[in-house]
């Protein structure tokens, strides 16, 4: 079979677990993004023991691998099942999608949360100061100053996390989830046609040049006011 007729043949599936990566990769970052600002709060101001307790979580989850994280839920929780279902959360637990997204958002948070951190203790104090002196509420200066302003910072860092998080995603594949990877192992299964992984490879590049792009697009609209107060 030739390249283009291998091509013409795969491309549906492999669209479809492109689909699927991507939909993984985007809930799994945003929900790290919904936690991740009050988790790097309480990481830098929280109560001694929370400040504990978030350590040991990021320090567990940066210091295993993403594979493990993988099996712990989704073999683990199988040892649980009369608990869950007692629960009504065994339903949630056996499919194994819905246990690849909550390890990519148990993952990524911790990753987000350090990178948001390391933007926050960035901000110039004086920044800070002067939104105080001017009577700006602690929450109004951290929706005004402290957050935009580590955003910023934080930005280039937190693209590279889902750039890793997205291809870390195609270890979904190992507990059948049917992402670009899954339907590449799916389709050599069948065909021992070793092109579709370069083809695979292709479609990884494609999406994140993309994204890369995109990202950047982001980046300079943040940065806008910055670019025109150097060229002054």
């Amino acid at each position: 079979m030739s390249l283009i007729e291998s091509l013409s043949t795969n491309l549906p599936k492999l669209l479809d677990g492109a689909e699927t990566t991507l939909i993984l990769t985007g809930l799994g970052a945003a929900l790290a993004a919904v936690f991740s600002p009050g988790l790097a709060l309480i990481r830098l101001f929280g109560p001694t023991p929370a400040k504990m307790l978030l350590r040991a979580y990021i320090s567990f989850v940066r210091g295993t691998p993403l594979l493990a994280q993988l099996f712990l839920v989704f073999y683990g929780s199988g040892q649980f099942r009369a608990e869950l279902t007692g629960l009504g959360l065994w339903s949630f637990f056996r499919d194994p999608f819905n246990c690849a997204v909550l390890v990519f958002v148990i993952n990524s948070c911790a990753y987000q949360t350090e990178i948001l951190r390391g933007g926050i203790e960035a901000v110039p104090p004086g920044e800070i100061e002067a939104a105080r002196a001017i009577g700006m509420t602690r929450a109004r200066v951290l929706a005004r100053v402290i957050f935009p302003h580590a955003y910023r910072i934080a930005w280039p860092a937190l693209g590279n996390e889902v750039i890793l998080l997205m291809k870390a995603s195609a270890l979904a594949s190992i507990v059948t989830v049917f992402d670009l990877m899954g339907r590449t192992r799916q389709i050599f299964s069948r065909s021992f046609e070793f092109s579709v992984y370069f083809e695979a490879a292709a479609l990884y590049l494609l999406i994140t040049v993309v994204f890369v792009f995109l990202w950047r697009q982001i980046e300079r609209r943040l940065t806008r006011h910055m670019r025109r107060t150097q060229g002054s």
